[in-house]
């Protein structure tokens, strides 16, 4: 028999091999966005070129130019960032409330609660968009700033996330802050929500990034062109007939860059909590 191969020779081996199929899979996910953000600097030539360009030939700024002459980008970049910022903000506070109460309050009705919880979140979103537009319509919130927020103010994902986190949290040190008496209010805003900062920052992102790329909903609740969101308001041009002559493609990378520059800052700002959050979740 032949002697059983060193460890560290198997390594050697092993994390290149694993470096490759990372470089791999990033090569394969970062390949669009790179197409799309190359593309918005690229002239209609490079455009329409057979066999296609990768690098433009010209860096040209037309095409941002086109966009903001076409369309009124302000107006739906303003749209979308109200509706992302208020959506997140109530998720934040809802859930990490929601959240407080079913780990660590005890009252009747919690596990029906939690089970409540997680019965939402086998509900296919789109099940959901007859009966919201419904009672947005019955509010006379269509069209409206508030059609778009209220119905993702909170989510079940956001309350099983904050649930699972605050769980980690000490009874004791509640209990210490309780004898000492301090109401549940002080507790959960100024001892609960700094310990559990990786799961606020996890949150934040996956919420802005739903509701800043959230299509179908402000679609449906949204007649009134005033009140389009950046994606509604690039589909709507990308579906009209006469964008060939306007600008055609080159627009739509460059709007499509302008959609996606929002959450790379927002995840540049928060990754740091945002990995801390993943790898204390994986050791739950």
């Amino acid at each position: 028999m032949s002697a059983p191969s060193h460890p560290r020779q198997v390594n050697r081996v092993r994390r290149p091999l694993m470096y490759l199929l990372a470089s791999l899979g990033l090569l394969v996910m970062a390949t669009p966005f790179l197409w799309m953000a190359l593309s918005a600097f690229k002239t209609r030539q490079d455009l329409t070129a057979s066999p296609p360009v990768w690098l433009p030939t010209q860096w040209t700024l037309d095409n941002f130019h086109a966009l903001l002459d076409q369309l009124d980008m302000p107006r739906y970049f303003l749209n979308s960032l109200i509706v992302a910022v208020l959506v997140t903000l109530c998720n934040l506070l809802f859930c990490s409330m929601l959240g407080y109460a079913l780990a660590k309050l005890d009252f009747a009705g919690r596990s029906k609660v939690f089970g409540v919880v997680l019965a939402a979140l086998m509900v296919p979103a789109n099940l959901l968009i007859l009966p919201l537009y419904v009672l947005m319509s019955r509010l006379n919130l269509i069209d409206s700033y508030a059609g778009l927020v209220l119905p993702f103010a909170a989510s079940a994902f956001g309350v099983f996330l904050m649930r699972q986190f605050m769980q980690s949290v000490p009874d004791e040190v509640l209990e210490a802050a309780r004898i000492d008496g301090a109401g549940e209010w002080y507790i959960f805003w100024r001892i609960v929500l700094p310990l559990v900062r990786p799961a606020l920052a996890t949150l934040t992102i996956f919420t802005f990034l739903g509701s800043w790329n959230n299509f179908v909903w402000p679609l449906v609740a949204t007649n009134d062109p005033g009140k389009y969101t950046l994606p509604v308001a690039l589909a709507t041009f990308a579906n009209d007939p006469n964008r060939t002559v306007a600008g055609g493609n080159g627009m739509l990378m460059a709007g499509s860059l302008l959609v996606v520059l929002p959450v790379l800052v927002v995840f540049a700002v928060l990754q740091r909590h945002f990995t801390q959050g993943i790898a204390t979740a994986g050791l739950k």
